[in-house]
């Protein structure tokens, strides 16, 4: 495994997005990386993240499976 050349063929394939949902779930995967550690959030941490995921789905932010597949199909042939 080459990582330096994955790096590059990755930053290349970036340069080209056009889908803004592809582009947002890469943001938040990059976000989750940055937020990921080895130690335990506090109980009222995970409370905070809990009610903030609660939220957006009163706000109807979600999508379901069948719409996520659909995303993943058109992310798959770009």
């Amino acid at each position: 495994m080459d990582l330096q050349a994955d790096i590059k063929w990755i930053t290349e394939e970036i340069q080209t997005l056009k889908d803004p949902e592809l582009v947002e779930a890469f943001k938040q995967m990059l976000r989750f990386r940055n937020k990921v550690s080895s130690e335990r959030i506090s109980i009222e941490q995970y409370n905070k993240e809990i009610e903030a995921s609660i939220a957006q789905i009163d706000k109807g932010e979600t999508y379901t499976h069948q719409e996520v597949g659909e995303h993943i199909k058109k992310w798959i042939k770009q």
